[in-house]
């Protein structure tokens, strides 16, 4: 008789086993119960391997087992879901936010920029190129001697309505190495304003405005892209220029940067002649580097793309490892159900 009753079990477990495809929990399902070997066990080894305590641990046992795989994997795909939405999010800081790389490049000579004054009412006593210091001042206030190469243009300003504006272009230094400078001296007479200065704006290259077939339109060009600064009567102000490269993603754009330092000048005209204000100005190459600025992407797509590829295949692993996991249990579960519905048969 109970052999008889035996034999359909075996058969179902049987079947089970043979459409069960293999995976990392063969070692434990396969492990062969007494019925399972031999299609009939003894009284004596019912009594030993199968009693109910012993089946209860370790169906107890490979639960907690179980539950604690589960756990690991899913905080592991947990960890795996937030490196890559971390991945994709620092690549896109990255593409939107490129870093500055900033390098110095020696020069010999500059090209010689264009310097643009604006002396209103006024007048240019000298320009002189000097190497290395200026002289002492010979007759300050007189019209002086000039070796520099000016342009005078005309222009309405771009941000003034229809108002003239009368720019004096000035050829600036150009050999770093000889310490070049260029001393400019002007006077102005008595004037109902409240503050005197004169207004300059330095620009790339001077030969630019040459080569260019509308002088006027090129001005407006530069006062809208360059800077403007002031040097006040009655100083010496000493402008030390640097030019600044940068390169942005689509195009590139010229800068000056200047140290300006300011001198009194003692004026000792006799008193009638300090009527006329007096205006210094010295401008200089600071040091032979100029100064290229880069816009870089650091953001590397195939780093990024190596990255999420590990990302989903680990969790592509965890999602096979939880689908044959539930089956297990499952198939656990259906065993222990018919071994303790065989029990009370038996019983019965």
């Amino acid at each position: 008789m109970l052999r008889r009753e035996r034999s359909p079990t075996y058969q179902e477990f049987d079947d089970e086993e043979e459409n069960q495809s293999p995976d990392l929990f063969q070692d434990v399902t396969d492990d062969p119960d007494p019925e399972e070997c031999n299609g009939s066990i003894s009284q004596e080894d019912d009594g030993k391997d199968g009693s109910p305590s012993i089946k209860f641990n370790k169906a107890c046992l490979k639960n907690v087992f179980t539950v604690v795989l589960i756990f690991i994997y899913l905080l592991l795909t947990a960890v795996a879901v937030f490196l890559a939405y971390q991945t994709i999010t620092d690549f896109l800081e990255k593409l939107n936010h490129p870093v500055m790389s900033v390098t110095y490049k020696e020069m010999d000579s500059f090209c010689p920029p264009g310097i643009a004054l604006y002396p209103g009412k006024a007048q240019l006593l000298g320009c002189k190129h000097h190497y290395h210091d200026i002289p002492p001042l010979v007759e300050p206030g007189k019209p002086q001697e000039s070796d520099c190469v000016i342009e005078n243009v005309t222009y309405i300003g771009p941000f003034t309505n229809q108002t003239k504006k009368q720019a004096l272009v000035v050829r600036g230094p150009s050999y770093v190495r000889k310490k070049e400078l260029i001393f400019m001296q002007f006077s102005q007479n008595e004037t109902e304003e409240d503050f005197s200065a004169i207004t300059y704006m330095l620009f790339n290259n001077y030969t630019d405005l040459n080569s260019s077939a509308d002088k006027s339109k090129f001005m407006i060009d530069c006062e809208k892209n360059y800077s403007m600064w002031t040097f006040s009567g009655g100083f010496r102000t000493w402008v030390k220029m640097s030019l600044v490269k940068t390169a942005g993603k689509s195009s590139e754009a010229m800068e000056f940067r200047q140290e300006s330092g300011v001198v009194k000048f003692i004026d000792k005209r006799p008193e009638q002649e300090r009527t006329n204000q007096l205006f210094f100005v010295v401008f200089e190459w600071r040091d032979p580097f100029m100064q290229e600025i880069r816009l870089i992407v650091t953001a590397n797509p195939w780093n990024s793309i190596a990255i999420l590829c590990g990302v989903f295949m680990a969790l592509f692993k965890a999602a096979n490892f939880a689908h044959f996991t539930i089956r297990w249990i499952i198939k656990m579960r259906k065993r222990h159900q018919r071994n303790r519905t065989r029990e009370l048969n038996q019983i019965g």
